[in-house]
């Protein structure tokens, strides 16, 4: 035999069932020389006992035990759901041991002369079979041998029956009379599952007795417990008066007496079909018991989806709160924009008229002084001839001067264009050339401007928006270059846009902050220094991140 197969069976664990003390030492010491771990029971008795406890992977019994034989063993493991599919291997020298062996359930049969190679066989290709077998379904119980009462006041009877039943794999217990009967069933915890009565041939009244014994399985089942069948006892051909008397006393049948064999065949029936019973009720019980557990992790399951998505929903409802907060908050800010915005360019206008009126009376008598000064003859004396050039010259002075603030008076004007806040053709050059006036204390000498108007002159646009776009994006520039620098303006225009760009030659916008140009009051500037409103309030607004009208 191969290391490989040898080393496979070291994890398989066998009970023998072996009376005889010579064989069961052969067996084990073979068995376990094939690696095989070996535990042994001398009765059918003691290895149902065991198994309670133990659960072997397969079983090897002796066909003739003392007491129970290897069928009725054989029997009884399938009967208990713990040792139903449990392999057997029956070992006899019997003739027709065989055919016993394989009706009473045993799995395999192999003489005890044969070659104990062909016992091995059998073992290795019966626990290859049940490690591929299906899975398990509930756990069975514990093993339960069936317990029968027998009342008898024959001694000889008492011992013959108690001979009998017990080769059946049952647990007796006798009693000989009615006070010891009705002691036995009062037991506590007492249970039995099958009670023989002798109904003739007693000191006592066997009716009479059957009588209370059916009324204590009456009691013994309206309190929840699994009644027995009562079986009565008479001679070889009970007559029909007891017949009648005997199931009106509550006996379930009444047997001959003289046939033992009859009697065991149909007490081994009686406790097989309650052994069965009781174990359908308790895999009834486990599933039941399984399914409620499903049904409750099914809803528990259920109801943490629910209380999932119900979390989801509020925080759902959450972000859209916080985002019709934050576009209120944007709007409101915008409306407070809009509204110094409007305030500033009224107060612009009027600033622009009030100055424009004193400026035109000034403009009117500085042309008429200088042109009355240029009519005068010239003087004879040499002081009244330098006095009069140097007047000219400060008419003339005065004259730069005032144009100077007539035209930035008109730049305001056109700069704030307040009779023009709808769209309307609005002159590109001009336009820029006019916030080019306004913010030329922030260019001064350091920065010099360059000029690429290649695009169309006139373009469709809202002016005042086209001025403050032009004036923070320019304004933006100056702040940006520390030192001297270039301004570079260009326009453009293709079939269906009309494009400015504005460069400079400062450090440009950090990639970091590029996401950020557009947010409100976001600036790099120090504290007082901006608002940050003018790129995040004008450009998005007039749609000019690239400016552009059809």
């Amino acid at each position: 035999m191969s290391p490989s197969a040898t080393e496979s069976a070291r994890e398989h664990r066998l009970l023998l069932v072996e009376d005889s003390e010579t064989q069961a030492l052969e067996l084990r010491l073979q068995l376990e020389a094939q690696g095989f771990s070996v535990q042994r029971c001398a009765t059918a008795e003691a290895a149902l006992d065991l198994l309670n406890t133990d659960l072997p992977d397969l079983v090897v019994a002796d066909h003739h035990l003392p007491g129970m034989n290897g069928d009725e063993f054989t029997r009884q493991m399938r009967l208990s759901l713990r040792t139903r599919a449990l392999p057997v291997v029956m070992l006899t020298s019997a003739r027709d041991g065989e055919r016993h062996g394989f009706e009473s359930g045993a799995d395999a049969y192999v003489e005890k002369s044969a070659d104990r190679d062909l016992l091995v066989l059998r073992i290795r290709a019966l626990l290859r079979e049940r490690k591929s077998g299906a899975a398990e379904g509930p756990s069975g119980a514990a093993f339960r041998r069936g317990r029968v009462l027998i009342v008898d006041g024959s001694a000889t009877y008492r011992a013959f029956f108690t001979g009998l039943l017990s080769q059946e794999g049952h647990t007796v217990v006798a009693a000989a009379d009615q006070a010891a009967a009705l002691a036995a069933l009062d037991e506590p915890g007492a249970s039995f599952d099958c009670v023989t009565l002798d109904l003739v041939g007693s000191p006592y009244d066997g009716i009479a007795l059957c009588t209370e014994i059916g009324a204590r399985r009456l009691k013994q089942g309206e309190a929840g417990g699994a009644g027995f069948p009562l079986i009565g006892m008479a001679g070889a051909k009970p007559d029909k008066s007891l017949l009648v008397a005997a199931f009106a006393a509550g006996a379930d049948d009444v047997v001959s007496k003289a046939d033992g064999e009859v009697l065991a065949m149909r007490v081994r029936g009686l406790v097989r079909r309650r052994l069965l019973e009781e174990d359908n009720r308790r895999i009834s019980g486990e599933f039941g018991d399984r399914e409620r557990e499903v049904e409750r992790a099914r809803a528990e399951a259920e109801a943490a989806a629910a209380r999932a998505a119900l979390a989801d929903a509020l925080q759902q409802a959450n972000r859209d709160l916080e985002d019709a907060n934050r576009k209120l908050t944007e709007a409101q800010a915008k409306l407070v924009q809009a509204a110094k915005m409007a305030s500033l360019g009224e107060l612009v206008a009027g600033i622009a008229h009030e100055i424009n009126n004193p400026l035109a009376f000034i403009l009117a008598h500085q042309g008429t002084v200088e042109r009355i000064l240029s009519e005068l003859p010239p003087p004879d004396a040499p002081e009244s001839s330098r006095a009069l050039i140097k007047a000219r010259d400060r008419v003339g002075s005065m004259r730069m001067g005032l144009t100077r603030i007539q035209e930035l008076v008109l730049n305001l004007r056109k700069f704030s264009r307040l009779d023009e806040g709808e769209r309307g053709l609005v002159n590109v050059p001009e336009a820029i050339e006019t916030v080019l006036a306004l913010i030329q204390h922030k260019l001064g000498t350091r920065i010099a401007v360059r000029r690429d108007f290649l695009g169309r002159a006139e373009i469709h646009c809202t002016p005042a928006l086209l001025n403050q776009v032009v004036m923070n994006i320019l304004g933006n520039a100056a702040d940006a270059i520390p030192g001297d620098g270039t301004i570079t303006i260009a326009t453009a225009s293709d079939e269906d846009t009309d494009t400015i760009r504005i460069s400079d030659t400062g450090p440009g916008i950090p990639e970091e902050l590029r996401e950020k140009i557009f947010e409100p009051f976001f600036t790099t500037k120090p504290v007082g220094s901006g608002t940050g409103l003018g790129l995040a309030w004008r450009l998005p607004t007039a749609s000019f991140r690239r400016i552009a009208a059809r």
